[in-house]
């Protein structure tokens, strides 16, 4: 006498739909996070050795008490943008050159970023020589 049951049940598990999922979730996270990080600012930090070359360049100068002047000249913020676009009106490749003092306010240095990414123009950090 067979006293054995009809239905066996296999006691393996199959791992390729397990597989198939974290793979989607894979994919899934890794398109969705490129498409959150923000764009950022494109900034063009000097070598402490070399010396950078620009052509079409306007210097800013911030001081620590929130003071700007475009090259030589004194500006507000409010007429700060007026004034560097009018002196790199028809460069070829603008370029400001950012001169920030170390104790200045980071949001001074931010505006005048902003005024570049708005208008299309790259900027270079000036640093201190060690």
């Amino acid at each position: 006498m067979n006293l054995r049951g009809r239905n066996k049940v296999s006691p393996e598990f199959s791992m390729s739909s397990m597989t198939d999922i974290v793979f989607l979730l894979l994919v899934f996270f890794i398109i969705t996070s490129s498409s959150v990080t923000p764009q950022a600012l494109d900034l063009v930090l000097p070598s402490a050795g070399g010396k950078t070359q620009t052509q079409g360049k306007v210097t800013v100068s911030i001081s620590k008490d929130g003071d700007f002047a475009v090259n030589t000249d004194k500006a507000t913020e409010e007429n700060l943008e007026s004034k560097i676009l009018e002196i790199l009106d028809g460069t070829e490749k603008p370029t400001i050159m950012l001169r920030s003092d170390k104790d200045a306010a980071v949001s001074y240095s931010v505006k005048v970023m902003d005024i570049a990414n708005r208008n299309k123009i790259q900027i270079v950090l000036a640093v201190k020589n060690k």
